[in-house]
């Protein structure tokens, strides 16, 4: 069973995230589309070289790969946020630098597959996880760099964050 899982209110997400929370569906429909956009991220990615999946369009920019090890990364930490705010955890949850992350991450050294294998696993994991939340625990807030939010918010956030990524992909890369 698909669970259906409101939009956040504004007041559920710091006004960054609003650049995220635009590029999803907001019908309720955060676990179809959190397996639409797996579908459509493997469809985009595993057609290309491996040249192509180390293109940089500028110098300092991130990789094709890097930016998909990016995605996981936030994945995992916002998915790990809102396991922690649906248990009522009341710890103020440090921000992460994505620079470092990514100037730590190893990304050459990996194959696209690995990385892909990865990628699926974590958002099977992601949607058997906000699938387990129950609507009280969906409506719970916790704080994390500072800022507050709902565990749903985090889950549209998951999305969002990888569509604007997705669609940077296409837009400079491909």
């Amino acid at each position: 069973m698909t669970k259906h899982i409101e939009f956040p209110l504004k007041n559920e997400y710091p006004s960054y995230a609003e650049m995220y929370m635009k590029l999803v569906n907001k019908d309720g429909t955060l676990i179809q589309q959190l397996k639409s956009s797996l579908e459509k991220t493997k469809d985009v990615i595993n057609n290309l070289s491996e040249e192509k999946l180390n293109y940089r369009y500028q110098k300092n920019k991130w990789s094709i790969k890097e930016v998909l090890v990016h995605i996981i990364d936030d994945e995992r930490i916002y998915g790990y946020r809102a396991l922690s705010f649906a248990r009522n955890d009341k710890t103020n949850f440090p921000g992460f630098e994505q620079d470092d992350y990514n100037l730590f991450s190893d990304t050459s050294e990996r194959t696209i597959e690995n990385i892909m294998e990865e990628y699926e696993a974590l958002r099977h994991s992601t949607i058997t996880l906000f699938n387990g939340f129950s609507n009280n625990a969906l409506k719970r807030i916790g704080t994390a760099n500072e800022n507050q939010t709902s565990v749903r918010a985090l889950g549209y956030h998951i999305l969002g964050h990888e569509l604007h990524h997705i669609k940077i992909l296409k837009e400079f890369y491909l």
